[in-house]
């Protein structure tokens, strides 16, 4: 069995050599997300290297990240509630969950500082998921620009259900086109982050062109719950 220490070195060989595939140089940064997980698991995560921690609860955060070692960047990748607003714009380091013009203008409302923030996108349709519309995407970030108080940095999405390759890869591509047309558009904003990727499909994403992948399972070991 596997140390997280092992576990993190095996992920970054196998971001390496999907990066090597695809013919790319640039460097993917690797969220592990600790949901459920232990702060001791997560400060091991972090003492093996990993900088970024993602969470899927505002609640379970807070409890955590008291004792996490101090310089870790914590991310939410669930979806953010408009009643947890406030206890999470303090928290985080970046959003990567905001497809509601209301979330956001709670966010404008109770941060103290700007947050980073990334647009969810519903690339595959999926009713369970959350995100934006695809065709929605352009007209959420309109509304967004004038805050001052949020600062959009990418897109972020969730691959299918599904072990049908195929439709995993359409996915991240329709993802990747609305991130390079949303670089193009928009040369005012910082716009940087494109996470896609998850334990079960990172390297695929890498390979459509993410540069931002939130991997659980294949850090931490199989979730209890």
């Amino acid at each position: 069995m596997r140390t997280i220490k092992e576990n993190v070195e095996n992920v970054r060989e196998r971001i390496d050599r999907a990066l090597s595939r695809s013919g790319r140089r640039d460097e993917v940064t690797l969220v592990a997300v600790s949901k459920t997980y232990p702060v001791d698991r997560i400060n091991e995560a972090i003492r093996a290297g990993v900088r970024d921690i993602g969470e899927n609860r505002v609640g379970e955060a807070e409890e955590k990240h008291p004792k996490i070692i101090e310089g870790a960047r914590l991310h939410l990748v669930g979806h953010l509630q408009r009643n947890k607003v406030k206890r999470a714009v303090g928290l985080f380091s970046m959003i990567q969950s905001i497809d509601k013009v209301e979330t956001a203008l709670e966010m404008e409302k109770r941060a103290v500082f700007p947050v980073d923030i990334l647009v969810e996108i519903n690339a595959s349709g999926e009713i369970t998921k959350s995100g934006v519309t695809p065709e929605g995407l352009f007209d959420l970030v309109e509304q967004l620009k004038p805050l001052n108080m949020i600062r959009i940095r990418g897109l972020m999405t969730i691959g299918p259900f599904t072990e049908n390759e195929a439709k995993i890869r359409e996915c991240f591509v329709l993802t990747r086109r609305k991130f390079e047309k949303l670089q193009k558009s928009e040369p005012g904003l910082d716009i940087k982050y494109l996470s896609m990727g998850m334990s079960s499909d990172y390297e695929i994403a890498i390979e459509e062109g993410s540069n931002m992948v939130r991997i659980g399972t294949a850090i931490f070991g199989t979730r209890s719950s």
